[in-house]
């Protein structure tokens, strides 16, 4: 897959991604969103905290700062089911890792 940096990275309006299984009929896959997701994980995102899986997993992208939570929205699924990546506030970062460097 030949993937554009600009059809993954960040936009200024993006406050949240998500991904999805695709049913094919005789198989799954992960929709965009979901490549998005691992994408900027891999590529854009440093980690800052992790907590239970039920919690999340808290991101920074270096590049201004802003905060992202890493959860998966359907944990009891195989392999904890399909992503999701907010934007969150340095609050909300605080009411569920505590500290936050």
């Amino acid at each position: 897959m030949n993937i554009e940096v600009e059809d993954f990275d960040f936009t200024p309006e993006t406050t949240i991604i998500r991904g999805f299984w695709l049913d094919l009929g005789s198989s799954m896959e992960k929709d965009s969103g979901w490549k998005r997701i691992e994408w900027l994980r891999e590529n854009r995102l440093e980690q800052v905290s992790e907590k239970r899986p039920e919690t999340g997993t808290l991101y920074r992208n270096p590049a201004d700062g802003k905060l992202w939570l890493y959860s998966l929205v359907a944990p009891h699924m195989r392999d904890g089911g399909p992503p999701m990546l907010e934007l969150i506030d340095r609050e909300k970062a605080l009411e569920l890792f505590g500290e936050v460097d």
